[in-house]
């Protein structure tokens, strides 16, 4: 009897290695780009510490690749439990016309269906019901808070210019909004123009050379990323100018100009977003639906302010190779009592 139960605990450990649930994720980044490198390398340490398989298909920042990817997953003899997908470029409801009949398990990260996107396509489990659920991040209350920080830092009469992302994807217009729920606030303070810098340093670079001798009295910067910060922080130092920065992410670089005072307001934290939705889907996967906690489209206030010690702080800890997150503390199948989920980065900062 005492082999025989042996036996079937065997079997189960084995039958439960066997079905690990499977991932791919539609990166829509370059494959050589800091940011969704780093963001897939959570998402890979997530996978490891929750006994899950996961595949990267980078995008390369272009829709073509994306939705070739994404015909390649369909194509695949071995199809996943689960897709990951970004509404970058807003592809949202092309990707989920494409995976409708499909037998995968959708899921949204970073930049989910717009408003108006879901007016037509509805939201998680509605038209589509194999589109699971969505995660995404606070993007506005981040724009608001790195604006306000700065704004605080303006006298009378000061002026800025604004650099957003790419103009068809929801994280940088959440952004913006949040800046001008800031300037709102601070009527003293003049927008002078915003321009889409498109993420790249070269890019902002180029746009602040021709920009800033227009506005010579421009004292302030406000950057929805670290690349775009930093291509007009050389424009500047190139021109004599000393401005005042805000940035987001979590570079080692932008980390240093924080802890150097060099960038004076940064916003990171959402580079473990995609960790916090791995965690989810082992949730589903074990039969405890994310739903139940939270609801189907979530938000994770991961983005938030760091000071010049916490910045340094983050550096180190970001320099660790296995990076010192146990994804499997924010489970609810370690957590069975757990009634909303509270992924954070508050461990890295400790």
């Amino acid at each position: 009897m005492a082999l025989r139960v042996l036996f079937l605990c065997c079997l189960s450990l084995v039958c439960a290695t066997a079905q690990a649930a499977s991932v791919v994720f539609l990166n829509p980044g370059f494959s050589h780009e800091r940011f969704w490198l780093d963001y897939s390398h959570f998402m890979q340490d997530a996978a490891g510490d929750l006994d899950m398989q996961l595949e990267v298909l980078y995008g390369e920042r272009d829709n073509e690749v994306i939705l070739r990817n994404a015909r390649q997953v369909l194509a695949s003899p071995h199809k996943p439990d689960y897709l990951i997908f970004v509404n970058e470029q807003y592809l949202g409801p092309e990707i989920l016309r494409m995976f409708a009949d499909s037998g995968i398990r959708l899921f949204a990260v970073h930049s989910s269906l717009t408003d108006e996107q879901q007016q037509l396509a509805g939201g998680p489990r509605d038209k589509y019901p194999n589109w699971i659920g969505s995660l995404v991040t606070n993007d506005e209350e981040a724009g608001y808070l790195m604006a306000k920080a700065l704004l605080r830092t303006a006298g009378d009469d000061a002026e800025l210019v604004a650099f957003s992302g790419v103009k068809n994807t929801p994280s940088a217009t959440l952004r913006e909004e949040g800046l001008q729920r800031a300037l709102r606030e601070h009527p003293q303070v003049r927008l002078r123009q915003l321009l889409y810098g498109e993420w790249r340093q070269q890019r902002a670079y180029e746009q602040a050379k021709l920009l800033l001798p227009r506005y010579p009295q421009v004292n302030l910067v406000w950057s929805a990323n670290d690349e775009m910060a930093f291509g007009v922080m050389q424009a500047a130092e190139e021109q004599g100018r000393h401005l005042r920065y805000t940035a987001l992410n979590n570079s080692q670089r932008v980390l240093q100009a924080r802890a150097e005072g060099r960038i004076g307001v940064l916003a990171t934290g959402h580079f473990i977003l995609g960790g916090c939705a791995m965690v989810m889907l082992h949730d589903h996967a074990a039969g405890m639906d994310f739903a139940e906690r939270g609801g189907k489209a979530q938000m994770a206030r991961l983005l938030r302010l760091v000071d010049a010690r916490e910045a340094k702080h983050l550096m180190s800890r970001l320099e660790r190779p296995d990076k010192g997150l146990d994804f499997r503390r924010f489970s609810a199948t370690r957590n069975p009592a757990l009634r909303q989920y509270a992924c954070s980065i508050d461990e890295l900062l400790r």
